[in-house]
């Protein structure tokens, strides 16, 4: 098969995770992404855990496997003479370039914008940052958490207004990436026509802000304050995480007539005073909780869930993340790959979330690769720019 960024090179200066999962993201649909590392030490991630992995001396952090698959690694002292060198002639030859310094490091090291589109017109340049490259905070350095909750993402997650919660995972970051693989691929079709690559650049802020979805529009538009109410939905009800005999399961009900069922099989009015419509039971969604609780109670999970799909109505269990990744549903969707590691061997990695339809596997590629170790394509990628530098002579 052919994939569909077969054809393009992308150099990931990135580490963490905004910009790694960015380039993951491309190499997954065929890009080759090749990854510049600080000599020794490599990208930040490669020392975060536990857990770690494979041997004593040397381990291997899973946290850096999560954001690296199908990409090469060479390393590279850019406040060296000679990494500087090779990493213009990466520039030269490639379609992508993604970093994720803080605004001004790339400069300062000798690569302005202006500078890499005099060594490449056609380059596409993924710039992220924490809060963006300008206004009153453009120069803040970005981590997840501190975002999350400066964006209002952990005022409106969590049980209450009071306790304010981060997701569960770095998910400004991941968001961040996202959106950039997303800028990027619009930006490679543009070039496409003009024949000149763009700057895109993204922040953790402007990702969080770009998904608060009606949250947002409930403030700018309505006057209201979103805040975290746990487990059910501020609009919608009823919408949410319900108790049954032996723990607990999801319901949702988004029209009318779902509700009217679910009350009718459980023995509830559905016109019962504040519960008659999803307004009122928005309004009274404690008094719409615990009358589901009650008709629930009698009820076991697996006898429960048949029943509700049996109805029509949307409903589910909460996974812990094993049984996600040993669930036949989950594994048919190609979302667990097997690579070879040159370290572990065989082992399983969360695989990419998008199928196409000529391939049986998830991604755009017909094999994945595993995450490299640090330098592991040092000599391959100079060999390969010597052959394009000779090429282009």
């Amino acid at each position: 098969m052919n994939a569909p960024l077969e054809d393009i090179v992308v150099i990931d200066l990135s580490r963490a995770l905004a910009g790694p999962h960015a380039g993951m993201m491309l190499g997954d649909m065929g890009a080759r992404v090749i990854k510049v590392e600080t000599p020794g030490t490599g990208d930040d991630t490669r020392g975060w855990g536990p857990p770690f992995v494979g041997p004593e001396d040397d381990p291997i952090s899973t946290y850096f496997l999560a954001a690296n698959r199908n990409k090469e690694s060479i390393t590279l002292d850019l406040k060296s003479d000679d990494g500087r060198e090779v990493l213009t002639r990466l520039v030269r030859h490639g379609d992508v370039l993604i970093e994720n310094f803080r605004p001004g490091v790339l400069a300062r090291l000798g690569f302005t914008t202006e500078h890499l589109h005099e060594l490449n017109p056609r380059l596409v340049v993924l710039s992220i940052s924490g809060f963006g490259h300008d206004g009153p905070q453009g120069g803040r350095a970005g981590y997840d958490q501190i975002a999350q909750g400066e964006a209002g993402l952990m005022s409106i997650t969590g049980p209450d207004a009071d306790t304010p919660q981060r997701v569960g995972v770095p998910i400004g970051d991941l968001l961040a990436g996202m959106y950039g693989a997303y800028g990027v691929v619009a930006a490679l079709h543009e070039r496409a026509r003009t024949g000149r690559g763009r700057v895109v650049r993204t922040s953790l802020l402007a990702a969080i802000v770009g998904a608060h979805a009606f949250q947002g529009t409930r403030y700018t538009v309505a006057g209201e304050v979103g805040r975290a109410q746990g487990n059910h939905h501020p609009s919608l009800s009823p919408y949410g995480l319900f108790h049954c005999a032996d723990g607990d399961i999801q319901v949702a009900c988004g029209s009318e007539s779902l509700w009217r069922k679910l009350a009718e099989a459980f023995d509830i009015d559905p016109a019962t005073p504040g519960m008659a419509t999803n307004r009122e039971r928005s309004v009274n969604r404690d008094q719409v909780t615990a009358a589901l609780n009650a008709a629930f109670a009698a009820y076991p999970l697996e006898e429960l869930l048949p029943r509700l799909a049996e109805l029509g109505i949307p409903a589910g269990e909460v996974r812990t993340l094993d049984r996600v990744y040993d669930w036949e549903q989950t594994r048919s969707q190609g979302l667990v790959l097997d690579i070879d590691h040159p370290v572990l061997g065989p082992i399983e990695i969360p695989g990419p979330p998008i199928r196409l339809d000529d391939n049986p596997y998830a991604g755009g590629r017909a094999e994945h690769l595993a995450p490299p170790l640090l330098g592991q394509h040092n000599e391959s990628i100079r060999a390969w720019l010597d052959a394009q530098d000779a090429s282009a002579g």
